[in-house]
């Protein structure tokens, strides 16, 4: 089981258009990649079928032209429409071993760990990260157990080998820290959807990890 080429883990987007103001979602995510985003989950849980189809076709055809992979939150149905880079599943989703056979070996799929005690399973299935939510407690998602913290994601990196993405109240006030405990990159939410510039949001979140994980990475 090995990570699949081809995306980045350090500047991790998940939309929510509703923050976006006025603003489409595809201008935002748009700007974000000019900033430094090297993945998008579209994440818009109020959307039914059609219309998520709709905006993943629309940012499949954007994020192309960049070279950055779309993945798609919980629903395989729509990843396999939209024919996106692979799903971001949560504790309650299809079984991995499930959209891994439907998906296919290529594509990427993260799982959330929410708790300490989700990890012994984790370990067992075919994914290419862990997304550790949330690291901080947040509004944009309240659907999560209480917030890991520094430690939590310390004391996770030291179990595992995979790849960590924290999630959850995180800004380029605090990246740099989630960096130094233990994680490969970040996925925020409002601070890029919600910021007056995304594409200024995305600089100034890509220069708080790299300054932990080295301008190279």
């Amino acid at each position: 089981m090995t990570r699949r080429p081809g995306f980045d883990l350090s500047l991790y987007l998940v939309t929510d258009q509703g923050l976006c103001g006025e603003r489409s979602l595809t201008d935002v995510v748009g700007l974000a990649v000019r900033g430094g985003v090297g993945l998008v989950q579209l994440r818009e849980k109020r959307l039914g079928f059609r219309d998520m189809v709709a905006l993943g076709r629309a940012l499949k055809a954007l994020l192309a032209s960049f070279g950055v992979p779309l993945l798609i939150n919980d629903r395989v149905d729509v990843a396999l429409a939209v024919e996106a880079d692979g799903v971001h599943l949560g504790q309650a989703d299809m079984p991995v071993a499930l959209a891994r056979q439907l998906l296919g070996s290529a594509a990427i799929l993260g799982l959330s760990l929410e708790r300490p005690e989700q990890l012994a399973e984790a370990e067992g299935l075919d994914v290419d990260y862990y997304g550790v939510s949330p690291v901080y407690t947040t509004p944009t998602k309240t659907d999560t157990g209480p917030g890991w913290g520094l430690d939590g994601l310390r004391t996770l990196r030291g179990a595992t080998s995979r790849p960590l993405v924290g999630i959850g109240g995180i800004g380029a006030h605090n990246a740099e820290a989630v960096i130094r405990a233990g994680a490969d990159g970040v996925a925020v939410v409002s601070a890029i959807c919600a910021a007056p510039d995304p594409e200024a949001a995305s600089r100034a979140l890509l220069a708080a990890v790299r300054r932990e994980l080295g301008p190279d990475h």
